[in-house]
């Protein structure tokens, strides 16, 4: 259930939308049904994070990365098993999952990498020069020098 209103913050502001949608969609996510597969949210440096998802049972084949508007997308869907098993207990979890990842502006998926039943996402935030903060050079202010003309006495 939630419990804030965003009415006064559409009706108060221009061009904040965005800030809006993220704390609806923060304030209604279900967080019981995101609990699969577990996930690491890693800041390697100051503009560049990892996300580190547990596959482990999945191949390269059964995993999907994506990017679309700001999301990131990632599936997995497991190939149907021969039916020859029987498996006495079942404890590594292959079932299909459908995680989804809002990245912020300026914030660029550089590559994925799978290893040792682990799904390695690297970003990348990229500020265009026309957003990044620039210095402005002060100048001295200089000293203006006036014409003088030397008046003489008449008499």
């Amino acid at each position: 259930m939630r419990s804030f209103d965003m009415t006064p913050l559409y009706r108060a502001t221009v061009g904040f939308d965005q800030i809006a949608d993220l704390m609806d969609r923060v304030l209604t996510n279900d967080t019981s049904t995101q609990s699969y597969p577990p996930y690491n949210i890693e800041k390697t440096s100051d503009d560049a994070y990892r996300i580190s998802i547990a596959v482990a049972g999945f191949s390269d084949n059964d995993l999907s990365v994506e990017v679309k508007e700001n999301t990131l997308h990632i599936t997995a869907r497991k190939a149907e098993e021969d039916g020859d098993r029987t498996y006495l207990h079942r404890g590594i979890a292959t079932r299909a999952f459908d995680r989804r990842f809002h990245l912020a502006d300026h914030v660029r998926v550089t590559g994925a990498t799978h290893e040792n039943g682990m799904l390695h996402i690297d970003l990348m935030r990229e500020v265009p020069e026309a957003l990044k903060p620039r210095r402005i050079a002060i100048e001295s202010a200089k000293s203006v020098e006036t014409d003088v003309v030397e008046a003489k006495a008449v008499n």
